[in-house]
């Protein structure tokens, strides 16, 4: 007996938003591996490091940032998204944020011990500021229900305020080393994990943006409201998180700049006047680590510090133990 609505598949060859195509592209061109980069390189100037529990915390609440938005966000993103193309770009960028999520265990596993491993993701479990932002962004993914638009695009912008505003508080210190040369392929990593959210924040924003137009006057009126109420609860809590992780650096003031500079990109994002005044940021951090000869192209090349490695074919013999 057939069900009384036929299951579809996704057909590629129907015109659809040639955007959808674009974003897929896109990604799928700049695919790399954490394990490429040599990040041992940096093992001698970590055993000097002052800060290395600053660096491993930012890297810990990118963790689990990242497996919120693998095994939640863009999954039922995905799951509620009307069209079949579309839905099939959610799940290529779920498969995204759970390499990014690799990534700071490969570097942790490269750089720290066991124990202190361990304590970094107990560390994650117990910061309120981190598990506050986690819930809030979570709380509105589960809440999309089927044939509710609105539910959908709150999600959405939740998920932009994920990939274009809240990952950055992390990525400012990685960047902010690197581009001064310390721990340099550590912040090749989290450079290539940016180029990546850059597109996730750009594509769902886009798609946001298109659902948003539909929405009469008054429900565009009640959205906005929410939505700038929602990034400025965030927004708050984030304050208070880089406080609390940055503390032993000095750098607390200019994460906060950095913070306001990409709520903003956010913003723009999903098509919303921007809500923070212009001010000046840190141009080590804005330059990444494209400095001292790197060769680092945001949409097509890798970093210098990536080289693609050499895999093995799979034989009858790899499964004999």
């Amino acid at each position: 007996m057939f069900h009384l609505k036929p299951y579809e598949a996704v057909n590629w060859n129907r015109s659809g938003d040639d955007l959808v195509r674009v974003f897929w592209d896109q990604q799928w061109r700049q695919i790399w591996f954490p394990e490429e980069i040599a990040v041992s390189k940096d093992a001698k100037q970590w055993s000097q490091f002052e800060h290395q529990e600053t660096y491993k915390q930012v890297l810990g609440g990118l963790t689990l940032l990242d497996t919120i938005q693998t095994n939640i966000g863009m999954n039922e993103i995905a799951r509620f998204a009307p069209d079949l193309q579309e839905k099939a770009l959610y799940t290529v960028f779920a498969a995204f944020e759970a390499i990014h999520a690799k990534s700071y265990s490969y570097i942790f596993t490269t750089l720290c011990s066991v124990s202190e491993i361990d304590t970094i993701f107990e560390w994650v479990r117990r910061n309120e500021y981190l598990q506050y932002k986690a819930d809030r962004i979570s709380e509105v993914y589960r809440s999309i229900r089927e044939n509710d638009p609105v539910s959908l695009w709150k999600a959405m912008f939740a998920s932009v305020m994920l990939e274009s505003f809240l990952f950055y508080s992390g990525f400012f210190y990685p960047l902010y080393l690197g581009g001064q040369g310390i721990l340099r392929n550590s912040a090749e990593v989290i450079s290539l994990i940016l180029r990546d959210e850059s597109i996730h924040g750009v594509a769902v924003g886009y798609f946001a943006q298109q659902k948003f137009r539909q929405f009469s006057g008054k429900l565009k009126e009640e959205l906005t409201v929410w939505g700038y109420e929602f990034l400025l609860d965030l927004y708050h809590n984030e304050l208070e998180y880089t406080n609390d992780v940055y503390a032993e650096t000095g750098l607390a003031p200019e994460v906060k700049s950095y913070v306001r500079y990409n709520a903003n990109k956010a913003l723009m994002n999903l098509g919303f006047e921007v809500m923070f005044p212009d001010e000046e940021i840190n141009p080590i951090v804005m330059n990444g680590i494209r400095n001292e000869g790197s060769t680092y192209d945001f949409f097509s090349q890798k970093g210098s510090t990536y080289a693609v490695a050499k895999v093995a074919p799979i034989t009858d013999e790899t499964f004999v133990f």
